[in-house]
């Protein structure tokens, strides 16, 4: 399990070890990521965390989608685009200026549509929210 965590927000969320196992094992690798949460430019209900400057293995695509459901957190390892965390809180493309992309569904997040709902307004509304992602146990 993993706990988000920004100013205003404390969210967790279940790891889909067996849906996307080599994801999870990057994600954990990479925690805890201390980082900035931004509004999504492009993706629609959203908000994102650019890990560009983390060192990722090759990932295969597991279990990756387009088009994530709210709460579906999403690692994108920089196929066509900078590599990212995506946090749908809405209705969700996934997609750059490169096209749509498909990110791996990693852990979904246990929140009501209205918490993520006001995480993705404050992003939109404040700007740029510092975040922390660490591991917690259950």
């Amino acid at each position: 399990m993993i706990e988000i965590q920004t100013d205003e927000t404390t969210l967790t969320a279940e790891l889909h070890e067996q849906r996307a196992p080599e994801t999870v094992a990057a994600l954990r690798e990479m925690l805890p990521l201390r980082s900035e949460l931004m509004h999504v430019r492009w993706s629609g209900i959203a908000t994102w965390i650019n890990i560009d400057e983390v060192d990722l293995p090759e990932l295969p695509r597991e279990n990756h989608t387009t088009y994530p459901s709210r709460g579906d957190l999403l690692l994108y390892p920089g196929y066509r685009n900078d590599a990212e965390i995506l946090l749908p809180c809405g209705p969700t493309c996934f997609k750059s200026q490169a096209g749509e992309l498909a990110g791996n569904h990693v852990a979904t997040v246990d929140a009501s549509a209205e918490e993520l709902r006001q995480l993705e307004r404050t992003t939109l509304r404040d700007g740029i929210q510092e975040i922390v992602i660490r591991e917690v146990q259950r």
